[in-house]
Order: structure tokens, then C-alpha cells, then sequence
């Protein structure tokens, strides 16, 4: 995979209200290691939703927002889901 000069490479599925603010679903970014969730959440803009409740799994199992990113991981961010 990416070595540590040029980053990790790790996948985004972003749903919902959120993968529209993204301007879609699947995306791929190279963060530096050591970096967090958080980090994440923060460098593609949608700071707000972890206010409104973000939830994020990291290959499939659910994350704190503190969450070690690793190389080739898949980050599913999966914003608050309101009903009527």
C-alpha cells in the first residue's frame, strides 16, 4: 500500500444528507499517519455532524470519533436518521 512519505490511502462511504454534501457516495483520500476519525470528519468539512450525531464504522464495526485511521481501511459515515 502507500508508504508512510505519501500517506495512507483510505476509503470514504458517505451516506445520506452527508454523501450529498459531499457530492456523492464513495470517495478515496490519503491521509498522513497517525491521523484520527475526527481528522477525517474535520479535512472533508462535516464537522457539524458529529454535533448532530455522526456515526462512523471503520470496516463495518461501528468507531469512536478517536479511532486510529489505518491504510486501506473503509470509513462509513452515517449521518443521524430522522422519521415522521
Amino acid at each position: 500500500m502507500a508508504s508512510e512519505d505519501s500517506g495512507m490511502t483510505v476509503a470514504v462511504i458517505a451516506f445520506g444528507q452527508v454523501g450529498e454534501q459531499l457530492g456523492g457516495r464513495h470517495h478515496e483520500r490519503t491521509v498522513q499517519p497517525g491521523r484520527t476519525v475526527r481528522d477525517l470528519v474535520v479535512e472533508l468539512g462535516l464537522e457539524e455532524w458529529i454535533t448532530f450525531g455522526l456515526s462512523v464504522a471503520l470496516n463495518g464495526d461501528r468507531c469512536g470519533m478517536e479511532t486510529p485511521l489505518v491504510d486501506g481501511a473503509e470509513i462509513a459515515l452515517l449521518p443521524p436518521v430522522s422519521g415522521g
